[in-house]
Formats: C-alpha cells, structure tokens, sequence
C-alpha cells in the first residue's frame, strides 16, 4: 500500500514537473513571439488614440475599453482558431489574407490623407455632443475594431511564424498568451496616453508648485501629443500596410520589390554610427511609399465607384421623378 501510493507521488510529481516545463515553454516561446510583433504592436498603439481624438472626457475610457473587448474578441475567436486552421491544413493561404488586410490598412491610410489634402473629411465632433451620441459611438467603435482586426491578425501569423515548429496544442497556447498580452499591454498604454490630460488637470487644480506646473504642462502638451499620434497612426498603417506586401508578394514568389529594398537598406547599412538607424529608415520609407501608392489606387477606385453609383442613383431618382410628374399629368381631370 504505502509502495503504491509512493509511486503515485512520484507520478504526480513527474507530471507536475512536465506541467511546470510546458509552463516555461509557453511563455518563454510567448516572449519570442511577442518580442518579434513588437512593431506592429506600436503601430496598433499608435493608430488607437486617433479614435477617441476629440471625444468627450467622460467617453474615453469606456470606448476604449470596449475596443479593447473587441480586439480581445477578434483575437481569440476568429483570428486565433483561423489561423491555426489555416496553418494545419492551408498554410499556403495565410499570405494572401494578410496581404488582403495590408491592403485595406494602406486604403484607410491613404483616405485619411486624402481628406487631409483636400479637406473633405470634415470635423471630428465629440461623440457626446451629437444627437444620436450613441449611434455615432458604436460606429466610431466599430471602425476602431475593424482596423484593429487586420493589426491582431498581423501579431497573431508573425506570432505563429515563431512557433510553426510547434505541436497544435502549444501553438494555441502560446497565441492564447499572445494575444492576452498584446491586449492589456496596447489598451492599457492607450489608456493612459488619452487619460494623461486628465491628470494634468487633476495636478493643476490641487497641488502646489513644481507639481502644479507638471498638471498645467501636460494639459497644454496632451492635445498636441494626441494631434501628433494621430499622424503617427496614419503613418503606421501606410507602413505596415506597405510592409505587407511587400513580404507577401516576396513569399509569393515576386522577389525584386523585396530585393530593391534590400539593396537601398545595404546602400546605408555601412554609414558609421548611423547604420543601423539608416537602415530601418529606408525600409520604413519604402514601406510607406508603398502603402500610399496602393492606398492611392484603392482609393481612387472607390471614389469611381461612389461616382459611378451617384450619377446612377440621380438618373434613376430623376427618372422616377419624371415618371410621377408624367402620371400626375395624366390623372389631372381634363379642363
């Protein structure tokens, strides 16, 4: 009796340890993977500000923390279990869908310096202040999520690139950590970069010197900084939209875009001191390049359609019109 129950302590033991290493491995291999979509990570933090800009103080944290919801969704019951899928059994496929979404990334990257150029886009108005304030909301919301969606797609396939080698189970484990991670770590920093404003004023109204001139110099910065990640999210998306392609097409077999790049970024690589920094900059750039171009092209389509779709429309509408004038004609009772 007591040689069998030692013996299913040593079996628990051995099972905890095996429990404890796949612990380890999970998040050991999280941190690769997490450390190598550090970049679109920044960019998601930086495109999310531009969501609230302009929303009143009281709305901040509850969109931000139903687009955070969103995200978290998209995630771990769409992104996740699709992109599992896709790599058990279509691995071939990932590339294409992620080029789709680079796609979409440089159209809305592109549209907004449209509007910038041309002025069309109009004033954003605090979501609070409209009439239907809560329609407006969910719309703001929900264009947040969508763009949200093609960045956690992106962290999630680099994320499952690092781990390919890995079996089913512990790849869904390990993006399961990613996906939790990146979350509470690109919410919460957006969170705190929308709320600093707040602080600042808070600071201002109830300390005294240096603290009191810390709350008056954030609240005179945090508009002009929310103004600049603004500019810097609308950059993100042309360069990782950019990005994309051009990593997908290289892995699609087209290989001299991907090759231009390389010889620009070795053009630079050996400038003493700045080499390194040259480098990143001319990748950036040409990525960018590329996001406006396509983004350009996809934009200018759109507007054709909308153009093409409104001259139909008023056709139709003044046909119609013609049509009920005509019948009107024709019931009016003869003189």
């Amino acid at each position: 009796m007591a040689g069998g129950l030692a013996a299913l302590l040593d079996d628990i033991a051995a099972l905890a340890k095996l429990a404890a290493a796949s612990v380890d491995d999970v998040g050991a291999a999280a941190g690769r993977a997490s450390a190598k979509a550090a970049g679109v990570v920044i960019d998601d933090t930086a495109v999310t500000p531009r969501y609230v800009t302009g929303v009143s103080p009281q709305r901040e944290l509850p969109i931000i923390w139903r687009i955070a919801r969103g995200s978290l969704r998209n995630k771990l019951l769409f992104i996740l279990p699709a992109a599992l899928l896709l790599s058990q059994f279509l691995p071939w496929l990932l590339t294409p869908i992620l080029m789709v979404g680079g796609t979409y990334l440089a159209f809305e990257g592109a549209e907004k310096l449209w509007e910038a150029v041309t002025g069309h886009g109009g004033k954003e108005v605090p979501v609070a202040a409209e009439e239907d304030g809560a329609a407006a909301e969910k719309r703001l919301i929900g264009a947040a999520i969508r763009t949200d969606f093609i960045l956690s797609a992106e962290i999630m396939v680099i994320s499952l690139n690092e781990v390919a080698d890995e079996g089913l189970a512990l790849r869904a484990a390990i993006l399961v950590v990613v996906a939790l991670l990146m979350t509470v770590l690109v919410y919460g920093v957006v969170a705190v970069i929308v709320k600093m404003d707040d602080v600042g004023l808070r600071l201002a109204q109830t300390r005294f010197g240096a603290s009191a001139a810390l709350g008056r110099g954030l609240v005179a910065a945090m508009p002009k900084v929310l103004s600049v990640l603004s500019v810097v999210g609308v950059v993100a998306m042309l360069w990782v939209g950019g990005h994309i392609l051009l990593s997908g097409v290289d892995e699609l077999g087209w290989h001299w875009p991907h090759d231009v790049v390389h010889h620009l970024e070795e053009a630079v690589h050996g400038v003493a001191g700045v080499g390194g920094v040259l480098t990143w900059l001319v990748g950036t750039l040409v990525a960018a390049l590329v996001g406006v171009v396509v983004g350009a092209v996809v934009v200018g389509v759109m507007h054709l359609v909308h153009h093409v779709r409104g001259g139909h429309d008023e056709a139709h509408d003044e046909a119609a019109h013609g049509k009920g004038a005509h019948d009107e004609d024709d019931a009016a009772p003869a003189p």
